[in-house]
C-alpha cells in the first residue's frame, strides 16, 4: 500500500458521509466489522491487504480505530472534506444514540430485564469482534504465515494472557516485525 494511493473509484465526500453513516447504525457493539464489510467487500474501495495496512496504522494512533480510519480514507479519496464527511457520518448518529441511551439507562438501568439484554449485547459484540479478528487476519495468514502467526500469537499472550499494556506489547513488538519483515525483502 502507498500512501498517497487513492481509493478505488474515489468516492465523493457525500458518498464517504453515508457510508460511514450506515456503517455507524449498523455497529452496535462495535463498528469494525461492519466498516470491514463495508470498505472490503460490499464498495471494494480497499483490498484485504489494504485494510489490514490501514487498520495497523490507526491502531498506531491515538483514538479510535475506526475513526482514524474514516479520517484515512476519506481524506485518500476527497481530501481533508473527505475526512470530515467520513468523520461527521461515522461519529453523528452515534452521540446521539449514546446521549439518549444514557439517559435511558440511568432511568432504568437497575431493570433485571435491561440488564440481561445488556449482557446478552455484549456477548453478541464479542463474537463480531472474534469473527473480524479472524477475517482481518486472513491476509497476512495467506501471505506469510510463518512471519504473522508468531507475532500474533506473542502479542495475543503479552497481552491477553500475561496482561502486559498494548502499548508497551507494541513498542516492543513492531521494530521487531518491521525488522524482520526488512531482512526477508532483502533475502528475496
Amino acid at each position: 500500500m502507498t500512501q498517497t494511493a487513492a481509493v478505488p473509484g474515489n468516492p465523493s465526500p457525500r458518498e464517504l458521509f453515508v457510508a460511514f453513516f450506515q456503517c455507524a447504525i449498523s455497529g452496535f457493539g462495535g463498528t469494525l466489522p461492519f466498516a470491514r464489510r463495508m470498505l472490503v467487500e460490499r464498495r471494494k474501495w480497499l483490498t484485504p491487504q489494504e485494510f489490514v495496512e490501514t487498520l495497523s496504522l490507526c491502531q498506531s494512533l491515538p483514538g479510535p480505530n475506526i475513526v482514524n480510519m474514516s479520517i484515512v480514507v476519506g481524506g485518500r479519496s476527497a481530501g481533508w472534506l473527505g475526512s470530515l464527511a467520513a468523520f461527521a457520518g461515522l461519529v453523528g448518529a452515534p452521540v446521539l444514540i449514546v446521549t439518549t441511551m444514557g439517559a435511558l439507562y440511568s432511568q432504568f438501568g437497575a431493570v433485571p430485564q435491561v440488564r440481561g439484554a445488556l449482557l446478552g449485547l455484549g456477548a453478541a459484540a464479542s463474537g463480531l469482534l472474534a469473527a473480524t479478528a479472524l477475517r482481518t487476519a486472513e491476509p497476512l495468514l495467506k501471505g506469510k504465515p510463518w512471519i504473522a502467526v508468531p507475532f500474533m500469537a506473542t502479542a495475543f499472550a503479552a497481552v491477553a494472557l500475561l496482561h502486559f499494556p498494548l502499548p508497551y506489547v507494541l513498542l516492543a513488538l513492531a521494530p521487531i516485525s518491521i525488522g524482520v519483515v526488512w531482512w526477508q525483502r532483502r533475502r528475496a
